[in-house]
């Protein structure tokens, strides 16, 4: 069940106030888990029971998103705010430091968390920001189709194709490599998510100038990636370890984008094995050209 937390935010534009929504489960040490651009925190719902075994789980709706309000008019949904945002949030829960995970748009900001030493740990999945710019402006064009679909399809059009493999094949095949495995439900769900997403646009637009070249030092790094992902080539996983030296990057076989739902089980062992001392073994299929 969601909880909001209303707090302000000191960012470069000035105290902010925000209120986010969030779901905490579980005990243990602190696990903070951010979507991607578009989604909501329900798109880790496949494998948060698996986490809460092990550690405190706290997903939460980023600015803008699900059930969270946008950032006040004329503050951008950029990096160094929303990074800034998300400091204040662990803060105002009383979480200090907390291992994080996140999914493409929460995966750069996770790394970004890493990088500003406010978390234990960072487990990034596909995560933006290690593009070219030709595929940076290909994933943008299919961000922006697909937020577009979804803006114009009647609900009741939505419920009928989700009731089918078929049917949530056309809806989701661009982020999950196995789409029938996704519930009717969550479906709809996620596709009135897209379609309702205040900070779209904002996001995506600060998204533009955003390359992720630093190096992530003094704490455990994970960057995994879908070997089926059609919106951030793997080859950017590559380009992740060169940037992050240190890091283990592991491939996800039969994954796509967002590889949650593709495979639970083996997406919450990144993530446990990720909050762990990098000693651990790694689970998956190490990119050979780089290792684990």
């Amino acid at each position: 069940m969601a909880t909001t937390l209303s707090f302000t935010a000191p960012t470069a534009h000035g105290p902010q106030d925000v209120t986010l929504a969030y779901a905490r489960v579980g005990s243990g040490e602190p696990l903070l888990l951010l979507h991607g651009i578009g989604h909501h925190r329900q798109a880790w719902d496949p494998v948060v029971d698996i986490l809460a075994t092990e550690r405190e789980v706290i997903a939460v709706d980023l600015p803008g998103f699900g059930q969270s309000s946008a950032l006040p008019h004329g503050v951008p949904h950029d990096l160094p705010t929303t990074t800034a945002v998300l400091s204040a949030f662990c803060a105002a829960l009383g979480v200090d430091r907390p291992h994080v995970a996140g999914n493409s748009l929460g995966g750069l900001l996770a790394l970004d968390m890493g990088r500003e030493n406010l978390v234990r740990s960072v487990t990034a999945l596909s995560p933006a920001g290690f593009w070219t710019q030709a595929e940076r402006r290909y994933a943008f064009g299919v961000l922006k189709g697909m937020h577009r679909a979804a803006r114009g399809l009647p609900l009741p059009l939505v419920e009928r194709l989700s009731r089918s493999a078929a049917g949530r094949a056309v809806l989701t095949s661009t982020i999950y490599a196995r789409p029938g495995r996704r519930s009717p439900e969550a479906v709809v769900a996620e596709t009135l998510a897209l379609a309702h997403a205040e900070g779209f646009s904002e996001t995506l637009r600060a998204g533009r100038s955003v390359l992720f070249t630093d190096d992530v030092p003094g704490i455990p790094v994970t960057v995994a990636w879908g070997d089926r992902d059609r919106l951030l080539l793997p080859r950017q996983g590559i380009r992740a370890k060169h940037s992050i030296p240190r890091a283990r990057l592991v491939r996800l076989p039969g994954c796509g984008h967002v590889p949650m739902n593709d495979d639970p089980a083996l997406v919450a062992r990144v993530l446990l094995d990720g909050s762990r001392p990098q000693e651990a073994s790694a689970p998956g299929t190490p990119f050979s050209a780089v290792g684990s």
